[in-house]
């Protein structure tokens, strides 16, 4: 599905997503990734399997008010004790299937939030 953007501002928006991939500003990319406002990174989680406490606490070292959690094309909750990695770091974080998460990720950048989105794109996401 192509989003319409009515204007990135030099920041990192969803412009489509669809089975295996997302569209930020325009590239396609077909693995995980973590998105902020300013940067793209590679995220090496590849499954929902891969989240762990390690991979929560690389996310809580990022500067964000809220991380939304990507979970692929089936919305799945990880364990809760993840969630109190990043909650110790004063970040909330909320799940969803990967869809919304674009969705929801350019809303909150909309309204300069502090947000990032950890999207799982790997074969079985």
């Amino acid at each position: 599905m192509k989003l319409h953007i009515a204007r990135a501002g030099g920041r990192n928006l969803f412009s489509g997503y669809g089975p295996g991939y997302v569209a930020i500003n325009g590239v396609r990319y077909e693995r995980s990734v973590i998105v902020q406002a300013d940067r793209v990174i590679e995220w090496d989680v590849t499954d929902f399997e891969g989240l762990d406490a390690a991979a929560f606490s690389a996310l809580a070292a990022l500067p964000l008010e809220i991380l939304i959690l990507g979970t692929g094309a089936v919305l799945r909750f990880p364990d809760p004790a993840y969630g109190k990695i990043l909650r110790a770091h004063g970040i909330g974080m909320e799940v969803m299937d990967t869809s919304a998460a674009c969705r929801t990720y350019n809303i909150l950048l909309s309204e300069d939030r502090r947000v990032g989105a950890a999207l799982l794109m790997g074969p079985r996401a």
